[in-house]
């Protein structure tokens, strides 16, 4: 399972019309937030700027002596929200320079404290990790009620008289939800890598513009982390959607890849595209499918059983992209796509052995219409059985094989299939030529039932997917 990290640093940030301006990205299990420094005007113990009453999120990291270094009064016991009473000196919370007396706790990492309790609120901010997510939004009356007798006269008389300060701040300036979402290297549309930088895209659009890291290290590093949430948040969500959903249907599978266009009309060769794999179904659609609707709508559905994944190698890349397959479905249609590293393309591959195995295991067997020396026949493929051809004529079996018997196959890329398999009694090789209207999709099921077939048999192969 994907390792879920909170991670804070510095990196650069374009829209890719102006010059890159430094910020700071904050990723959250669930999100990514983009931050500005900003400089304003205050008063020692002033916390009326329109910025703080803003909601912010602060990364709190937790120290052995002293915790979190801070307090909390309030609770829905009191109708009260959960309200920062104390900050201590030169402690974790002091030490963000961005927590203040009088700031209410939304929520502590993904736990919602709006309407909780005093003790639950304590109990989310003792047990929440060595870092801390706080989500807080400052209420100027509460600081000013909070602060009231906290403070000597000496410390009030130096308040009234001391002059404005400049003092920096973090400010949220974009926010982007992880669940759906997508990073990608590549500049929109093209085989073009952007160096040492990336983008993340979310569901509703929402980009974060194009991220410039120091160097390849702390690139990958980024890359990585935030992988690792989308991974998780898309497992999470398939598994709540499997729970209203038969087993035969169930969802195996859900990724972001890219397709190339097949007609270049315009620079735009190469578009996003979301592979899915449910019940026996593989899905390509523009956007992520999450709700009914969607299903019924996909334009492209297509049986994994009948269909072929093609992992290309360097010398078949049609252009600079990486990590390039293709999909071939019985339909005669193919479709060249990529994925953004090779770790992506290997849990791809895994989860089409996955979704293969299971369909084959539910379909059982599958029967194609034939001729075999110009009689009406069906050739059936079984899990159990292997091979076997039923004459309509005569209305019997005229040959079975099991599948450890194939030896070999060719055909012309039309109509006709030989099959070539060991006859072990007579110690010789048997071929059996066919003709089948349907011979694409026969060899797509041919070898999706030999894949399921050993994957029955070695548990060995079973664990690698």
């Amino acid at each position: 399972m994907a390792q879920i990290h909170v991670r804070q640093g510095m990196v650069q940030v374009s829209d890719g019309k102006t010059k890159p301006q430094p910020m700071r990205l904050l990723l959250t299990p669930d999100s990514l937030t983009l931050q500005k420094e900003e400089l304003i005007y205050m008063q020692p113990q002033d916390t009326t700027s329109d910025s703080l009453t803003k909601i912010r999120t602060i990364l709190v990291r937790r120290e052995q002596v002293g915790g979190l270094g801070l307090s909390v009064k309030g609770g829905s016991e009191h109708g009260l929200p959960i309200l920062i009473s104390r900050i201590f000196k030169n402690q974790a919370a002091d030490k963000t320079g961005e927590l203040f007396v009088g700031d209410a706790i939304l929520k502590v990492n993904e736990v919602d404290v709006v309407k909780a309790s005093h003790e639950t609120a304590v109990t989310a901010l003792r047990t929440g990790g060595s870092a801390v997510i706080l989500t807080v939004r400052h209420y100027p009356q509460a600081s000013a009620f909070l602060l009231r007798g906290s403070e000597s006269s000496e410390q009030k008389h130096t308040q009234r008289n001391s002059f404005p300060k400049l003092q920096k701040h973090w400010s949220d300036v974009l926010t982007i939800q992880l669940l759906y979402a997508y990073i990608t290297r590549y500049s929109t549309g093209t085989d073009r890598m952007r160096p040492n930088s990336f983008v993340v895209q979310a569901i509703d659009g929402t980009s974060s513009g194009s991220i410039l890291c120091e160097n390849g290290n702390i690139l990958a590093e980024w890359i990585r982390c935030i992988n690792n949430h989308i991974i998780a948040l898309t497992d999470h969500a398939i598994q709540m959607a499997n729970k209203v959903l038969l087993p035969s249907e169930h969802i195996v599978y859900m990724c972001w890849s890219c397709e190339r266009q097949p007609v270049m009309k315009h620079w735009q060769n190469w578009r996003p595209r979301v592979v899915t794999f449910k019940g026996a179904d593989l899905y390509l659609s523009d956007t992520p499918l999450v709700n009914t609707r969607d299903w019924i709508r996909c334009g492209r559905v297509y049986r994994v059983y009948e269909s072929m994944l093609k992992i290309l190698k360097d010398s078949d890349l049609l252009d600079d992209r990486r990590h390039a397959f293709v999909i071939q479905t019985g339909y005669q249609e193919s479709f060249y796509l990529s994925m953004e590293t090779r770790e992506e393309l290997l849990r791809l591959e895994k989860a089409w052995n996955r979704a293969n195995y299971t369909a084959v295991q539910q379909l059982g067997n599958k029967t194609f219409g034939c001729t075999w020396r110009n009689r009406i026949s069906g050739l059936t493929l079984d899990m159990n059985t292997g091979f076997s051809l039923y004459d309509s004529e005569s209305k019997s079996y005229m040959w079975c094989y099991r599948f450890s018997q194939l030896k070999g196959s060719s055909d012309d890329g039309k109509t006709k299939l030989k099959l070539h398999f060991h006859n072990q009694a007579k110690s010789h090789i048997e071929t059996r030529e066919i003709e089948c209207s349907s011979l694409q999709t026969l060899l797509f099921c041919m070898h999706a039932f030999l894949s399921a077939k050993l994957s029955s048999v070695d548990p060995n192969f079973l664990k690698n997917f």
